[in-house]
């Protein structure tokens, strides 16, 4: 598997990047080509399902993710959401966590995934994990962006 993981300071509180990180359907103006629906209904928590779909016609895949945790931050206490990758091409796991700034100022944001790619030699691992620390290090720089 491709592990990667982003670290971000941000000047917004942990709320509020918890409310920014967690709107799914937000993401689909930071990663391009791609669009995400929300299949399962309001609000989040665990048991949401949503699903990316990159591409463009039929040059495009469905990632199905589906919430296995969802501890909001609160009370100075961290936030944690760990969603799993249900697809037939990407799967493995992404994790949010959002947790107060030195002094609580701000917030310190963590984002870890661990992905596959069926039918990709792990031996390209390397590779996989250096596109997805990019691709979702600006998708990051969108969403917190405001």
């Amino acid at each position: 598997m491709a592990l990667f993981r982003i670290d971000r300071r941000t000047e917004a509180g942990p709320a509020e990047v918890w409310r920014r990180l967690t709107d799914w359907t937000r993401h689909s103006g930071s990663v391009p080509l791609t669009r995400i629906t929300v299949t399962t209904p309001p609000p989040t928590g665990v048991g949401t399902v949503f699903v990316a779909r990159t591409g463009i016609g039929r040059l495009a895949f469905e990632d199905p993710m589906e919430v296995v945790v969802w501890e909001p931050p609160e009370r100075g206490r961290p936030g944690r959401c760990r969603m799993e990758k249900r697809g037939r091409l990407v799967t493995g796991w992404a994790e949010i966590e959002v947790r107060p700034g030195p002094e609580g100022a701000g917030a310190l944001l963590v984002w870890r995934e661990d992905l596959r790619v069926r039918w990709l030699p792990s031996a390209l691992d390397p590779v996989v994990s250096r596109a997805g620390r990019l691709v979702f290090g600006r998708a990051l720089t969108v969403l917190l962006g405001g």
